[in-house]
């Protein structure tokens, strides 16, 4: 194996699943893969974004949705939703008309309001004689109640090709509040020779493209029913456009006007096809997805963009020794304007828990006993390479001491658990918050890397869990008192149902005393 400091993020979280499977066929409309039987809500319906008295949800009509314009013709159709307070549908509280345009994809999204808070409904579409499946959603408490508990799963990597979505089987039944998907949603790369399953076509670089890779991603009934149990807080890293890009950089050095070009297609099927508020709707290349929302007096969510407004990765980007641009304070992982909107959000927050929502670990791992160069070796493409902007933020909760910080991040394909000191050079430094990484729901791990990983935990004290050998996702329960995180695997990534079972378990007690075992 070449030396980790010498290999690039790709080529590591892209070790091989050849020749484990043959190539899955896709579901088409019609076929026994939708239960529900419509020929038109092929993809499911989905919920997200809630409120207090408000919640989105969202639909697509697609007959044929392997086709980019989904086997719609270019006519707006109007299309009827009703929401009510029972899964019979007898006990309706609202209900409209919306308009489903070719200029969207004949997506529908629909911000229900006046609604009341801390109470679970059901929905549903009528179009063309048909209606849809029924989802399940719910309001938030309202900002100022009192809340005894919380429970939600973490998400991120669902690399379609890599295997099924089993993860989402087992999150499907789980008993959540919601669901918090941080990124890679959809992979951008073109189908693979013997991959589990594969997509249509090669790399996705026109709204076209992206439409179709959105749907064949939809069409998993996993997924489907995930969407219809529990609505959805999400945001996007890099694969929703094109790995490891930063902000208007793409990796392959196309010019810049171009890759924004590919940058505003991607963003406007991403918002096509999440449950979004019309706040997140594009402007060409530019998307408003930082956020943030409260679930009463226990948990404010602040939601994080750490892709559209960043720097180019230093030091070439990969796995390397800091550089001088890693240690660079004009470096920014989340722009000038987000990071004071965090800071005086943060400042504000009158909630139990602050949770930042994002993408890339936060925490230093310094890999290079793996890499066996003698030097520290770090990830350039997470926040250590970002060092002057990890620093003001750890600063920043060092000295306004909102009230117990946790992270929730991604991306890497593996599950950790980590402690976040006020400074990492100091092992003996104050923690000022915890960091939770969700595993991968298929992306690949390498299984070879895993013992070279576990080999620089003792120089990572802070550290308290890695697991690179097993997807799945993080249940959380949330407490006034009490944070537990549940690391959640399944057997098998290479059937589409497979058993999950509880893999290692962690608590934060208010006050963030540090991360313990449970």
């Amino acid at each position: 194996m070449r030396r980790m400091a010498l290999i690039n993020r790709r080529t590591v979280l892209r070790g091989g699943l050849a020749g484990l499977g043959a190539a899955y066929a896709l579901p088409r409309a019609g076929s026994t893969a939708f239960a529900h039987g419509s020929r038109l809500f092929t993809l499911g319906v989905a919920s997200g974004d809630p409120g207090a008295r408000s919640v989105v949800i969202w639909t697509r009509l697609a007959p044929d949705p392997l086709l980019p314009d989904g086997g719609m013709t270019p006519q707006p159709v109007p299309v009827r939703w009703e929401i009510a307070r029972d899964a019979g549908m007898r006990h309706v509280v609202g209900r409209g008309t919306t308009m489903a345009t070719p200029a969207s994809a004949h997506t529908v999204h629909v911000t229900v309001d006046g609604l009341d808070p801390d109470r679970w409904y059901y929905y549903r579409f009528f179009a063309r004689g048909e209606d849809s499946p029924i989802g399940r959603t719910r309001t938030f408490p309202a900002p100022h109640d009192a809340c005894s508990r919380m429970r939600f799963g973490l998400v991120s990597c669902q690399d379609f090709q890599n295997g099924f979505y089993s993860a989402y089987a087992n999150l499907a039944a789980e008993d959540l509040d919601f669901i918090v998907h941080v990124g890679d949603y959809i992979y951008e790369d073109g189908a693979r020779a013997g991959a589990v399953r594969q997509v249509v076509g090669g790399e996705t670089m026109t709204l076209a493209d992206y439409r179709v890779r959105h749907a064949e991603h939809k069409l998993d009934p996993a997924l489907q029913a995930a969407h219809a149990a529990f609505p959805f807080i999400a945001t996007f890293d890099d694969h929703e456009v094109e790995d490891n890009y930063a902000g208007a950089i793409s990796v392959d050095a196309v010019d810049p006007a171009l890759f924004l070009q590919r940058r505003a297609a991607a963003y406007q099927a991403y918002f096509e096809h999440l449950p979004l508020r019309e706040a997140q709707q594009p402007s060409g290349a530019a998307m408003q997805l930082f956020r943030r929302l409260r679930f009463g007096k226990l948990a404010a969510f602040h939601v994080l963009d750490t892709r559209q407004y960043r720097t180019d990765q230093p030091c070439g980007d990969g796995f390397k020794p800091a550089c001088a641009g890693a240690l660079s304070p004009a470096a920014t992982m989340t722009g000038a304007e987000q990071e004071a909107w965090l800071q005086s959000g943060l400042d504000s927050s009158q909630a139990t828990w602050n949770v930042l929502a994002q993408q890339v670990m936060f925490t230093k791992w310094n890999l290079g006993r793996a890499a066996g160069l003698g030097v520290p070796v770090f990830n350039m493409d997470a926040w250590d390479g970002y060092v002057a902007p990890r620093q003001r933020l750890l600063d920043f909760l060092a000295a306004r001491t909102p009230a117990n910080p946790v992270i929730l991040s991604g991306d890497i394909h593996s599950a950790w658990a980590a402690n976040i000191l006020e400074n990492f050079d100091d092992p003996a430094a104050g923690i000022v918050a915890a960091e939770f990484v969700a595993t991968s729901i298929t992306s690949d791990f390498p299984v070879a890397l895993v013992p070279a990983v576990q080999v620089t935990l003792p120089d990572n004290p802070h550290i308290r869990y890695f697991d690179g050998l097993h997807h799945g996702y993080v249940r959380c329960e949330v407490t006034p008192q009490l944070w537990r995180s549940d690391y959640r695997g399944v057997d098998s990534i290479l059937t589409p149902v497979s058993p999950v079972s509880t893999l290692a378990s962690f608590v934060v007690q208010a006050g963030l005393s540090g991360i313990s075992a449970a």
